[in-house]
């Protein structure tokens, strides 16, 4: 699918975005056949709300967009995506109605109502087109949007379609497409070359653990991804309950978002060294799958005592970050669906992040009011870290008690950065039900975010 803007063209029909306190003043300037069209069709400016007008000869002159109160739209995070998906097929562009510092959000929106995924069965994805409007830069944002449908495409496969061959297969194709170097560590040459835990997650699988490395740029800072990338999670010998285990495929969402983020700064020629780190796993159970009370050796050699097999994601990780570490990087962001006590803390809309650098912090909260890609500040703290400190080993990877969960595991991965700058996102990246311009299943989840943040956070 190809999320882009139609073709500037005078057969397209404007749109006048009306707000609903607006609307009688709106009506007092219209001829009367237009004020009795819109009455009589009951229109009232309520939000995705929509009302063709048709000229003299019966063909469409106008359309009226319904945009709700200012209430209901701070609700939404594309208001105006509510009306283009309500919108009959054809080619849009907006008269009147959208303020300028709104327009960028609400076109990304508009684009974003066309993703379907239709790999399995037959979808029906908005096909009211919009021309870009003066003023925006409409090809960054159908990088966003093309991104976006990337990061969707790969949450929403399921598991027999999208296992560690599948995204190792995925990221190599994005490498390709952007002139990237492409390398991965497959199998037991994780052992050969101290990639002990992604090992042993991994080896209970059909699939081969792997870990896939991605370079681009060859100037300016030096940026390294790492996403988790276990592209289903049993939960291992502590076997998850089926509710549980029902949304798992979407268990490389880490992944998933670090590659649109990568394909956002590729695309977007972004002064930076980039490097993307993906664990690829699958959690499975196996005569061979690691236990409760193994003691694992780190690439970093830190000892790790497993308290809980389900807690998977964060070893995978650990041996990522240490090579991530290695090569002295300017900035560390990983990205993971990691743990349900982020859920209960801010829902399933907010991605939460830890960083200590405030002004970084700083940075990407006002990004992400630009981006409309909310995220909330959680905290790296240290008294906590006691806790993951289980006495017979260096670190534990389930401390007992639940309290903190998203911090503990937080302050884990911490442990396997050194001095570099570091930043990690404890995601969900699942729709749980249709929004506007957001279909149901996965979705991209903190990337455009860090994208408006990163030239402030690396000085670009």
């Amino acid at each position: 699918m190809t999320l882009s803007f139609a073709p500037s063209s005078d057969a397209s029909v404007p749109l006048q975005v009306i707000a609903q306190p607006d609307l009688d003043d709106w009506l007092a300037g219209q001829p009367e056949a237009v004020t009795t069209w819109a009455k009589i069709s009951g229109f009232t400016g309520a939000l995705g709300q929509v009302l063709l007008i048709p000229g003299a000869d019966g063909a469409v002159q106008s359309a009226l967009a319904g945009y709700g109160t200012a209430t209901g739209r701070a609700r939404k995070r594309f208001p105006l995506a509510a009306a283009a998906e309500a919108l009959p097929e054809g080619t849009y562009h907006i008269a009147s109605g959208i303020d300028q510092a709104d327009l960028e959000t609400e076109c990304l929106g508009w684009l974003l109502t066309g993703y379907a995924f239709d790999r399995y069965a037959s979808q029906s994805p908005a096909k009211a087109r919009l021309v870009a409007p003066d003023g925006i830069d409409a090809a960054r944002l159908e990088v966003l949007a093309g991104a976006e449908a990337l990061t969707r495409d790969l949450v929403n496969t399921p598991a027999s379609d999208m296992g560690p061959e599948q995204l190792h297969s995925a990221a190599e194709a994005l490498a390709q497409e952007f002139g990237a170097s492409f390398e991965v560590v497959l199998g037991d040459a994780l052992l050969e070359q101290n990639f002990p835990m992604i090992h042993t997650v991994g080896r209970a699988a059909a699939q081969a653990p792997r870990l896939i490395e991605m370079n681009w740029g060859v100037t300016g800072p030096k940026l390294t991804l790492v996403g988790k990338g276990v592209c289903f999670d049993t939960g291992g010998l502590n076997l998850k309950p089926g509710a549980s285990m029902g949304l798992m495929k979407k268990d490389m969402g880490g992944a998933a978002n670090v590659l649109g983020l990568a394909r956002m700064i590729m695309a977007l020629e972004l002064p930076v060294q980039l490097r993307v780190l993906i664990p690829a796993v699958e959690n499975s159970v196996a005569g061979n799958a690691f236990r409760p009370g193994d003691i694992l050796t780190s690439r970093k050699g830190l000892t790790v005592e497993i308290n809980n097999t389900d807690a998977e994601g964060r070893l995978v990780l650990a041996d990522a970050l240490a090579l991530a570490d290695e090569g002295e990087p300017d900035l560390v962001i990983s990205m993971a669906t990691l743990t349900g006590a982020a859920r209960v803390a801010v829902g399933a809309d907010l991605a939460p992040f830890y960083t200590d650098n405030d002004a970084a912090a700083d940075a990407l909260n006002r990004a992400a009011g630009r981006a409309a890609d909310p995220v909330w500040r959680m905290p790296f703290h240290n008294p906590y870290e006691g806790l993951i400190e289980p006495g017979i080993a260096d670190l534990d990877n389930a401390p007992a008690g639940g309290f903190a969960g998203s911090i503990t595991a937080a302050l884990f991965l911490r442990r396997f950065v050194g001095d570099s700058p570091y930043m990690h996102f404890d995601i969900f990246s699942w729709q749980r039900s249709k929004e506007p311009g957001r279909s149901k299943g996965g979705f991209g989840q903190g990337p455009r975010a860090l994208l408006t943040a990163l030239p402030e956070i690396l000085g670009l």
